[in-house]
């Protein structure tokens, strides 16, 4: 069991050229197994250029490989450690929220992959921490959905996903797909799909379009 952090992981910040602006809310990048701080850094420039950014590494390794959370085998998570490695992300999310004059709960998430999972976590289980989510190569974070934590501050209505996994993708399969969105709009999430015909990898031809979803502010309904 982890417990709550004092400080933030190693990150990257970078203030926004829109600061405040609706159209360019401040981006939170969470990358796949392996990753690192810098991983998903071009996406934002491609998907929200005015936008702040803060990238952060994962607390979990797995051998060498940084993770968002711990997993059991390949597939399997460790959901005790996805909650509490939530919970640390969100109260993550608070303290840079103080040190970099981000508004409470504005973040927009963009994961990939073990970070598209945890971003996914967020929304079922800290709602207050985002406004919404770009999940590109998502799993379903939960067997069954877990109650929202005793540490969240409480529902925050609007929050929205969009769901860019691939046709033949090995790990988020289609019924992965499935699932996930089902939990997301269980617990209040407006879900938006966006599949491409790749595997397990994000699709550079739906960037226009997925730019487009978080300057508007969530899928279209």
């Amino acid at each position: 069991m982890s417990t709550p952090a004092a400080e933030l992981p190693p990150h990257v910040w970078r203030e926004g050229a829109d600061a405040g602006s609706s159209a360019a809310p401040p981006l939170l990048l969470l990358h796949g197994t392996g990753g690192d701080e810098h991983d998903l850094l071009p996406l934002a420039g491609a998907l929200s250029p005015g936008s702040a950014v803060l990238s952060v590494r994962g607390r979990v390794l797995e051998g060498a490989l940084p993770r968002h959370f711990a997993r059991l085998a390949e597939g399997v998570f460790d959901e005790d450690d996805l909650r509490a490695r939530t919970d640390d992300l969100a109260d993550d999310l608070v303290t840079a929220e103080g040190r970099y004059g981000v508004a409470p709960g504005t973040w927009v998430a963009v994961g990939f992959s073990n970070g598209a999972n945890i971003a996914a976590s967020l929304l079922v289980r800290r709602p207050e921490a985002l406004a919404g989510a770009v999940l590109l190569a998502a799993m379903v974070p939960y067997r069954e959905a877990p109650a929202v934590s005793e540490r969240s501050t409480g529902a925050a209505p609007g929050r929205w996903a969009v769901v860019a996994n691939g046709r033949r993708d090995p790990m988020a399969t289609p019924a992965q797909t499935a699932a996930l969105v089902a939990q997301l709009r269980r617990a209040g999430v407006a879900v938006g799909e966006l599949p491409h015909d790749g595997g397990h990898t994000v699709d550079g031809r739906q960037l226009p379009a997925l730019a487009a979803i978080i300057t508007a502010g969530g899928p279209a309904h």
